[in-house]
């Protein structure tokens, strides 16, 4: 085996890994996420190309013959950055899915259900193929993340303000976020926030909690919000693998939102086959990936 470099690029958190010639990881550096959506195009290229310096710098003897990018946001420009560098053998760019599509499956068919940030569905079909469904987004969909429980606690916490539904611990968070106590200005909160997707996302950690603390409409939230995720999910499978048994595919899920006790209770009683946990962090999943492309 030879050297062999990974990244792991999120929207919050860019990962790489040196591994060496026997396989372990004799190197590795984190720097801020590197989404060009989300830091801007320079400066993502800034932190990717940093990261890998860091690593590369550790053994700069060492003769690199392959390098992986896994990585949020455009393929292309991704692709154009990876044509770009010299000295780091040949390097392949995925998508930032597939490091947790790993750890789910270990490279059997299966699929993978995300929510943090975001959320996504993952699956690889029986034919070796990688798909890709949802992450669409905050402002269109990404059901199941942070940014959906968030968004449906302000929208009960405005109902309640209005009369129109009975008080609920999410009415309670709402308004002790944001200091005001009218629908107005709790709307007006949040739409003069230039950051809105991360001040919405922000709730749900709570939102969690109170959901796992017997909060009706907490509960009724993360519910609705997971089970939209899974309906994806199982349009994946029917499409994917129709007609196999739900235990002839591996399915898993990950992230901080779906790992929540009862987030995952709530997707796991509903889901027609089998789920497990992902509690790896991604890179480890970028490591596994280095491992069989080296076979």
């Amino acid at each position: 085996m030879a050297w062999k470099i990974g990244v792991d690029g999120g929207g919050t958190k860019t990962e790489c890994i040196l591994i060496d010639p026997s396989g372990a990881v004799a190197a590795r550096h984190a720097g801020p996420g590197c989404s060009p959506s989300l830091a801007g195009a320079p400066r993502a290229r800034e932190i990717a190309a940093a990261v890998l310096g860091e690593v590369r710098a550790a053994h700069p003897g060492a003769e690199v013959s392959l390098t992986l990018l896994c990585m949020a946001g455009s393929r292309a420009f991704w692709r154009e950055f990876g044509d770009g560098l010299s000295g780091f053998g040949k390097v392949s760019t995925v998508d930032d899915s597939v490091p947790v599509l790993e750890l789910a499956t270990r490279g059997d068919p299966g699929l993978v259900i995300h929510a943090g940030t975001g959320s996504f569905v993952a699956a690889r079909s029986p034919d070796g193929a990688v798909h890709y469904a949802g992450g669409i987004g905050w402002r269109f969909g990404d059901e199941g993340s942070g940014y959906d429980l968030g968004r449906r606690a302000i929208a009960r916490a405005l109902l309640e303000l209005q009369g129109w539904a009975p008080p609920s611990g999410l009415g309670a968070l709402v308004r002790e976020r944001t200091g005001h106590a009218t629908a107005g200005a709790v709307s007006g909160y949040f739409y003069d926030d230039p950051a809105t997707n991360n001040g919405v996302a922000g709730l749900a950690p709570e939102v969690l909690r109170l959901a796992g603390a017997g909060d009706p409409a907490a509960g009724d939230a993360v519910s609705q919000s997971v089970g939209q995720l899974l309906a994806l999910a199982v349009s994946v499978t029917n499409q994917l693998f129709p007609g196999k048994l739900p235990d002839s595919f591996r399915a898993g899920v990950s992230g901080h939102i779906l790992n929540h006790p009862f987030a995952y209770q709530a997707l796991s009683s509903r889901a027609p086959f089998p789920l497990s946990r992902v509690t790896d962090a991604p890179i480890e999943g970028v490591r596994l990936l280095l491992a069989r492309m080296s076979r």
